[in-house]
């Protein structure tokens, strides 16, 4: 019997620091380790650029971001052991305008999850992310960082004890 399909979009981003670190979330689900971008779903009537700065700020707890460039579409479809999922995903780079940072803002239990990681640079990143697609989407984000400057100008740096909960290691 085949499986329903399921297609939505979703936006995120890849957040930079004043340092060039790259922001990651990471959860454990099942058993298995997941190092991810943070992205969502778009809703009704969002743009796609709305969409990326929610979902980081609901996702991270970082808000307090610029879009730099649009790195494009892309497609991701894969299966569960329910569905097969077909998804439109569009994703920007962005630097942090200021240090500041709030709870993040879980949608579900799964998300509940994902912790704030900071890593070293964009290679790093793309070492450590779990999917191709992602990684595919940090090679975009490289080439558009070469083209505003290695480094965002108004970016902010994170303090070292963000890097997995956020401040104070809340999370």
């Amino acid at each position: 019997m085949d499986k329903p399909l399921r297609s939505y979009r979703a936006a995120g981003g890849v957040v930079l620091d004043a340092a060039g670190r790259v922001l990651l979330i990471e959860r454990i689900i099942d058993g298995v380790h997941e190092m991810r971008l943070p992205k969502g779903h778009i809703d009704p009537g969002e743009t796609p650029e709305a969409a990326a700065v929610r979902e980081v700020c609901e996702e991270t707890g970082y808000c307090d971001l610029d879009i730099l460039a649009d790195l494009g579409w892309s497609v991701v479809s894969f299966e569960t052991s329910q569905e097969r999922v077909t998804r439109d995903e569009r994703y920007y780079l962005m630097a942090l305008r200021s240090e500041q940072w709030q709870a993040p803002s879980f949608q579900s239990a799964k998300e509940m999850l994902f912790r704030n990681r900071w890593v070293s640079d964009l290679d790093e990143a793309e070492e450590l992310l779990t999917f191709e697609g992602e990684q595919a989407t940090i090679r975009r984000a490289r080439a558009a960082a070469g083209s505003v400057g290695d480094r965002p100008e108004r970016g902010a740096a994170v303090p070292d004890e963000t890097s997995r909960h956020g401040p104070h290691g809340a999370g």
